[in-house]
């Protein structure tokens, strides 16, 4: 009897993309749910309310939950024309596809967040993206998110 060699195939290279796409979409989900909730947090205690540490636990894992997931879509909107551009333009750009992949999901973010509050019957539908340092911050883990998808994606 001869011995079979095992040839499993590889995985195909979307599926790793995808995969690597979806872990940074729940990185930059889980950061903007973080900073949007620290944001209305520290507004509570900027007008004298004693929020205690656990307080402030609860209320992250709560939002975490609860508001990520939400969020989550709405920066899927915006990578959803975002990322597929930049990729487009780092065929032209090679060198600089990390760099536009974070510019785009960044960019991407805000467009989705701004097109949101556009239709939305609030003023803005994330209080953290009223003013730039906030929308900053939050577009900030957006972009991580976007380098970190094109350095895994580039091994």
């Amino acid at each position: 009897m001869k011995a079979s060699a095992r040839h499993d195939a590889p995985t195909p290279r979307w599926t790793r993309r995808a995969g690597v796409l979806l872990l940074a979409w729940a990185l930059a989900a889980a950061w903007g749910s973080v900073v949007q909730t620290h944001w209305n947090l520290q507004a509570l205690v900027d007008v004298g309310v004693n929020i205690p540490a656990s307080d402030w636990w609860r209320v992250i894992g709560q939002d975490l939950i609860g508001f990520a997931p939400v969020y989550g879509g709405i920066l899927a909107a915006g990578w959803l024309i975002a990322l597929p551009v930049a990729s487009g333009l780092a065929r032209w750009w090679p060198s600089a596809r990390s760099a536009l992949l974070a510019s785009a999901a960044g960019v991407g973010m805000v467009a989705a967040v701004r097109a949101v509050d556009a239709v939305a019957p609030m003023p803005v539908f994330i209080d953290a993206t009223r003013d730039l340092p906030g929308l900053l911050a939050m577009a900030s883990g957006a972009a991580l998110a976007g380098w970190l998808y094109a350095r895994l994606c580039a091994r």
